[in-house]
Order: C-alpha cells, then structure tokens, then sequence
C-alpha cells in the first residue's frame, strides 16, 4: 500500500511543482535584498546576459573554428619560444602552449575587457548588466524580472524578448553539452563541434 501510494504521489508531481521560478526569485529577494535589486540572483536580467554570453560564445567558437579550417591563424602547430614569452607561455613545467592557443587567448582576454568596458558604460540604447536603481530603464527592467517567462516562452519569432530568452537557453545548453563532451571523449571543443556539424569547418 506504502508503495502504490508513494508512486501515486511521484506521478502527479509536475517540474513547475519541483521548482518555481517566481518563488526562488522571492526567496533570493528576501534573504539578498541588497543583491536582488542589481538584478543578481534568478532573475531574468541574469538569464538574458547568461543567454547573451553564451550566445557569443557560440559565436566565437565556430568562428575560431572557421578560421583554423581555412588556414587563417598563421603558424598555428608552432610553439611559443619560453625565452621570448616566459611563464606566460607555459602550460606546465616547460611546455608552451601553441601559437593558436595563444591567439585565441589573447582574443578572449580581449573581448572580455570589451565586455568589463560595456558594464562600466553601458551604451544608452541597451540593456545594462545590472539593474541600476538610478538608471532610466530601472522600473522597466524591475517589471521583466517580476514577470518570468516560465519553463517555455511563448513562440515569437523576430527581433523579440521571448526568443532572444529561448535562444539564451538553448544556447546555454549546447555549451554545457559542449563541455561534457569535451571531458568524456578528451577532445578539443572546436574538434568536437567539426564533427557535430560533419567536418564542415575542416
């Protein structure tokens, strides 16, 4: 009987009932009042920049991708010379990494202040990665973080809240996908998704 009922009860239970997104982002309001109000937290200020980033990297990854293919990363096999870089260059004891390696992480690095620069002024036509209380938009994105899109937003295709939040998510999960597969078969991430897309890149 113990165990019909204990069934009974799993069955009926729905993903909206194991987690609620509106009563998380309360409990966070509540016990972080100082951080929720910047937007920190589950909000979906966070889940839009999160989405955004994740999106980027999408991006940058299949450009990188798209360039070591097509040759345009010079000298990619070489290895960097420890008397003209120093521990910079290394990986581990005496190891330097690639010059590939190295101008992919020189374009991270770069594209990370971009994105430092882009918190501390925020263009006035975008949304700013923190809710700002002072800012103009504060009320507007207070709204949007009171009113979460749910486990599916509605299906608005274009230029939209709703599908750049969809995009987000999707995007957010290939990469963890990404990284899982990385650490299962120990391969590369742009080897991994050249052979996701059928060698298309190289």
């Amino acid at each position: 009987v113990v165990t019909k009922q204990t069934t009974s009860l799993t069955s009926n239970v729905s993903p909206s009932d194991m987690f609620d997104m509106e009563e998380a982002t309360k409990d966070f309001e509540y016990q972080f009042p100082q951080f929720a109000k910047w937007g920190w937290g589950p909000s979906v200020q966070a889940e839009k920049w999160n989405g955004r980033h994740a999106m980027f990297g999408w991006l940058f990854i299949c450009a990188t991708a798209y360039c070591k293919g097509h040759g345009l990363i010079p000298n990619a096999d070489q290895l960097l010379d420890f008397k003209e870089w120093g521990t910079l260059a290394t990986i581990s004891g005496k190891n330097t990494i690639t010059n590939e390696r190295a101008i992919i992480l020189i374009a991270n690095v770069h594209f990370f202040a971009l994105s430092l620069l882009a918190t501390i002024c925020p263009l006035p036509f975008g949304d700013p990665l923190l809710i700002d209380p002072a800012s103009p938009q504060y009320e507007r994105l207070k709204e949007e973080n009171e009113n979460p899109y749910g486990y599916l937003p509605a299906l608005k295709f274009g230029v939209t809240e709703e599908a750049e939040i969809l995009n987000g998510r999707l995007a957010m999960l290939g990469i963890a996908c990404l990284i899982f597969a990385t650490a299962w078969e120990q391969k590369d991430m742009i080897d991994i998704v050249n052979e996701w897309v059928g060698g298309a890149y190289y």
